[in-house]
This record gives structure tokens, sequence and C-alpha cells, in this order.
């Protein structure tokens, strides 16, 4: 699985550097985060409490950092065990430069394996949650950001963010249409063989 995207962030880069090496905020950012901690200079260990369809797990994860060139660039490795859900593990470049007074854009590239049970509910499914996963802690990390430099969202920020919120609607509505597909194929079934 693959990963990638470009986001600005409203904060000046050396902010947003320090704001993705700062613990607490991460853990405020990251859904279902239930403790992230420092291990040594470059690392983290880490408690997330995940659900991608019908797997639910307790993640503990070691992330280690590589290639950093504050505050410009740096390497995450990530490796996590979900005891029977299965495991993820890869990694993800992250950049950072400046988009103009107060701003900052985030390039990143992530690649991830899955395996365990994660890997036998199907790559869409787990490609669509970790999208999401993704698009919801950028939300959270530009929202802090935004609270402590007291910046308002552009309108292309705010256009953007409808149409991710659209998009996630649509990909929801679909799933409810093959559920109810489904029930009234079962209905169907069950009646004609009674």
């Amino acid at each position: 699985m693959e990963l990638q995207g470009e986001r600005t962030i409203p904060a000046p880069r050396e902010r947003t550097w320090a704001a993705l090496n700062d613990p607490q905020i991460l853990k405020a950012c990251i859904t279902g985060c239930e403790s992230l901690e420092r291990e040594g200079e470059n690392g983290l260990l880490a408690l997330v409490a995940v659900k991608i369809g019908p797997v639910s797990a307790r993640f503990k994860g070691k992330l280690q950092l590589s290639d950093v060139v504050p505050p410009v660039s740096y390497t995450i490795h990530f490796d996590g065990q979900g005891g029977v859900a299965g495991f993820g593990k890869g990694s993800a470049e992250v950049k950072l430069s400046d988009a103009g007074p107060g701003r900052t854009t985030l390039a990143y590239v992530a690649r991830a394996q899955v395996g365990g049970k994660l890997a036998q509910i199907g790559s869409r499914l787990v490609d669509a949650a970790a999208a999401k996963i993704a698009e919801d802690f950028f939300q959270a990390f530009e929202a802090q950001l935004r609270a402590e430099t007291g910046t308002l969202p552009t309108a292309d920020e705010e256009a953007a963010a409808t149409l991710a919120r659209l998009a996630r609607a649509r990909r929801n509505t679909r799933w409810i249409w093959w559920a109810v597909a489904i029930l009234f194929g079962a209905i169907i079934v069950y009646r004609t063989t009674r």
C-alpha cells in the first residue's frame, strides 16, 4: 500500500517541524492514540486502538526517525503489532517547504505492509481506512496549529475539506446500498426456500 499527498499547514516551517516532533501534539491528533512516549532521541513508543472493517485491535508500535534534516525532512519507520489482528510496518518520507508567510507545505509518501487478519479483509478496505486515518490526522494537526496561530482556513482549504467530507459520505452511502441489497437478497432467498 502507498499513500502520498501534500498539505498546506497554517504555521511557519519551524513551528510545523516542532509540532511534528512533539509527542503530546501527535497523540492529540492521532485518532485512537492511547499513549505516545519518547524512546531515545529519535524514537517513539505508541499504543493505538484501530478499527478497520470488522477488525478491531490495539496496536503496540515503535516509530523511529532517520535521515533527519531539521526543519526540512525526515523518514519515519514504523512497526506495529496488533496480536491476532495482525501487524503493520512501513515507512513515510516527510518533507517541509515554505508555502508563503506563515504557511508550510508538508509533502509525504508512505509505504506500508499489513499481515494477519488485516491482510485478509482486503486491500480496498485497508487503503480506505488508511486514507481516512491520514485525513483525520491532518485535519486535527492543522486545527491544532490554527488554534495556536489564530489563523482561519482559506477559501481553498474550506472547499477541499468540503469535497473530502462529500467523498467520504459518498463512499459510506455505497456501503449502505450494498448492505441493503444483500439484506433484501437474503430475505428473498429465505422466503423462496421456506
